[in-house]
């Protein structure tokens, strides 16, 4: 999360709306731990990773999707999930990330 600060400062300073992907838990094998982050702001610039590049453009698509809604969810990739599968997610296990607007 702290790699991630200063991206989301400066969006904030900016003005932009930004929403903040959290992996909450994984089952089996997964890219990355609990507590990794990624933030997107409403511009489409990202920071950060929840999966070390093999869902971060599906997860994009999802954080934009949840900035224009201003509602939180909870989404999971995983194996045998054909989008996960499209998207990369190879690794053969599940990852649930949170995903949620910030507020200022």
């Amino acid at each position: 999360m702290k790699e991630i600060m200063d991206d989301i400062d400066r969006w904030r300073r900016f003005g932009h709306k930004v929403a903040l992907a959290r992996v909450v838990d994984i089952e089996g094998s997964g890219p990355r731990l609990p507590g990794a982050s990624m933030a997107v702001a409403e511009t489409g610039e990202v920071a950060g990773s929840v999966s070390g590049g093999c869902v971060e453009g599906a997860v994009v698509s999802e954080a934009l999707d949840i900035l224009s809604t201003g509602e939180r969810r909870l989404v999971t990739f995983g194996y045998s999930d054909d989008e996960a599968f499209a998207v990369g997610l190879t690794c053969g296990g599940t990852i649930h990330l949170f995903i949620e607007p910030l507020d200022w």
